[in-house]
């Protein structure tokens, strides 16, 4: 028989196993605990032991993008409230004793005191498709400066014939010579055995490389789908793209303003005031990855966005070091980027340009000279690696008045 009782639940999850408390949510008092197994069985059985104890209100959970993910997505699918529930520190830990049911009445216990815990992602679009290739590229990425390592470490103790005629080599030089090179019988020296090792390294960078540029141009797609103004915007590339759409999730909204992103990411100043003293400090919480993306925009747009040249200036002259300027920068940024994520903009159409120009016949000199910018420009404008709406439009109306 189905209570009516409202009631709040807690879990604990692992890989093979999640155990569930459940509270009333009036008192707090404990109803019942069990543990389940973390298949599509066990989480049909956790809806269905809930509800024999009342009617659910809120559940929390532990760890809900890794072992809690599948059992947060079921949840979610039911119309359930799922909160994201932080796992306690180790020193609050020791007071109170470790174990898969008190981990379950404390997660329980703390969804049904704290009415501000995070959304959790819901893992369930194309942002998780995202995440994973990223995951992968990353992972080649690293892989491959490994490789480049390790050629320079060979090459420290190699045979000193083979060291000179290799070390004043740049490194593409150094690795097309190593993916060419025929070396003998690694049986017959330590000089064959060098050259072979080389071989097989430099011809696995080679690998990675390809294999870095294919999930590029996946995430690319990706990411152009998904949000084409983000991959817009001045200094955003696909990396930094694909990171920021990933720290959001595929439910953004659960983001709720741009101080809470600025949070997450990492770029909220923390006060470190004290008698006389005021000032904030660097905050070095939230998503590493995404704080690293902003800041890659921010460099970018040092580089190459005179208005940024011209506030970053404006900040030092106002007294700030160039670091405290870029963490300045970085939350404009991040604020920019939240409205981004949570209200994505119509990119305008570029397509056409192209196949306009080469109806015409004009090459792209001719354009770039009529507009007063590089050729470059103007074939990164027509590519979309560039957005740039008002030379786009003219050049538009150019095209067809011409």
């Amino acid at each position: 028989m189905t209570s009516t009782l409202p009631v709040v639940a807690g879990a604990d999850t692992h890989s093979q196993t999640h155990h569930v408390a459940v509270l009333d949510a009036a008192t707090g008092a404990l109803l019942a605990d069990c543990q389940f197994p973390a298949t599509l069985a066990g989480y049909r059985a956790i809806l269905a032991f809930v509800a024999t104890l009342g009617r659910l209100t809120r559940f929390g959970v532990e760890g809900t993008n890794s072992y809690g993910a599948g059992l947060t997505r079921h949840l979610s699918e039911a119309g359930i409230e799922v909160r994201e529930v932080i796992r306690p520190n180790r020193a609050a830990r020791r007071l109170r004793g470790k174990s898969d049911p008190l981990d379950a009445i404390t997660a329980a216990r703390v969804a049904l005191a704290d009415d501000h815990l995070p959304t959790p992602k819901s893992s369930d679009g194309p942002v998780e498709s995202i995440r994973v290739l990223a995951m992968v590229r990353d992972s080649a990425v690293k892989a491959r400066a490994n490789v480049l390592r390790q050629i320079a470490m060979i090459l420290v103790s190699a045979p000193a014939t083979q060291r000179e005629s290799l070390q004043g080599l740049r490194e593409t030089a150094l690795l097309r010579t190593l993916r060419r090179s025929r070396p003998g019988d690694p049986l017959t020296g330590v000089e064959p055995a060098t050259a072979t090792a080389l071989r097989h390294l430099a011809r696995r960078h080679d690998h990675l490389t390809e294999e870095i540029d294919d999930t590029t141009e996946q995430l690319r797609a990706l990411v152009e789908h998904v949000n084409p103004g983000l991959r817009a915007a001045p200094g955003v590339g696909v990396v930094t793209a694909a990171q920021l759409l990933i720290t959001a999730g595929d439910n953004p909204q659960r983001i709720t303003s741009k101080a809470a992103f600025a949070a997450i990411s990492g770029v909220s100043p923390i006060p470190a005031s004290s008698g006389k003293t005021n000032r904030h400090r660097l905050n070095r919480g939230g998503d590493r990855r995404a704080n690293n993306a902003i800041h890659t925009i921010a460099l970018v747009r040092m580089t190459m966005d005179p208005r940024t040249k011209a506030y970053i200036t404006k900040k030092v002259a106002q007294g700030k070091t160039k670091r405290e300027a870029i963490r300045c920068l970085k939350r404009h940024i991040a604020n920019e980027v939240f409205t981004l994520l949570t209200n994505p903009p119509t990119v305008p159409d570029i397509t056409d340009l192209r196949p306009t120009r080469q109806a015409r016949g004009l090459s792209l000199q001719t354009v770039a000279d009529h507009f007063g910018v590089w050729p470059m420009h103007i074939s990164s404008i027509e590519r979309g690696k560039r957005r740039d709406d008002d030379l786009a439009h003219r050049y538009r109306q150019w095209l067809t008045a011409a």
